[in-house]
């Protein structure tokens, strides 16, 4: 049991359980009765995760999202719920990759994942170190809300204004967060991505609105 323990949060493989159990004539038996047990959870084939009953410790949905589909970070709207940007609660873990759009739903939780261009894909993607133990990669603040224009269908706006409202009336984002925004990130997104009408109308008001945001 110690040997999960000091595996702690980190998804691992077959291969690492059967590592731990090596000394057996049966380590497939072996994973089969922990995973009964509950004590490691098969998020997918070929993917598991020590359960918090044996490490104590909360699982990271967002950890487990990095590791589910690869290349993949956290964004959209469960990147901006993380940063304390947008009040509705999130339920699956959003994500982008440079592959096909997929959709997990696990013990767990679920997962989906939105497809952009892989010139566009690198920009703007943060570390978030957690207690110095595990890290993920999720979007900056600006690359998520730049995901999130980006991934939204139906919606065309092309003043200040209506990107104003947008923000302020759709989403419910926390304007004031705009002001430090980095603007470099958002012309990166506008020059690689797509809907560069509505980014570019995310830029000016970045640029122009910032003292009355």
């Amino acid at each position: 049991m110690e040997q999960l323990k000091n595996i702690g949060v980190i998804p691992i493989n077959k291969d690492v359980l059967f590592s731990l159990y090596s000394n057996l004539k049966r380590p497939d038996e072996k994973i089969s009765e922990l995973t009964r047990k509950g004590l490691i959870i098969r998020v997918k084939r070929d993917l598991y995760v020590v359960s918090k009953k044996v490490h104590h410790q909360e699982l990271s949905s967002e950890l487990i999202a990095n590791h589910l589909y690869r290349p993949s970070y956290v964004s959209l709207e469960s990147a901006l719920r993380y940063y304390g940007l947008i009040p509705e609660r999130v339920y699956s873990t959003l994500s982008v990759c440079t592959t096909h759009y997929k959709q997990y739903n696990t013990p767990l939780g679920n997962f989906e994942y939105i497809k952009v261009p892989e010139n566009y894909f690198p920009i703007g993607i943060h570390q978030e170190i957690i207690n110095n133990s595990y890290s993920f990669l999720i979007a900056t603040p600006e690359k998520a809300l730049c995901d999130k224009i980006i991934a939204s269908k139906n919606i065309k706006i092309q003043s200040v204004k209506a990107m104003r409202e947008y923000l302020e009336e759709d989403l419910r984002f926390e304007m004031s967060a705009l002001t430090s925004f980095n603007k470099g990130i958002i012309e990166n997104c506008i020059k690689f991505g797509k809907k560069r009408t509505e980014l570019t109308q995310l830029l000016k008001l970045l640029q122009h609105g910032r003292r009355h945001i």
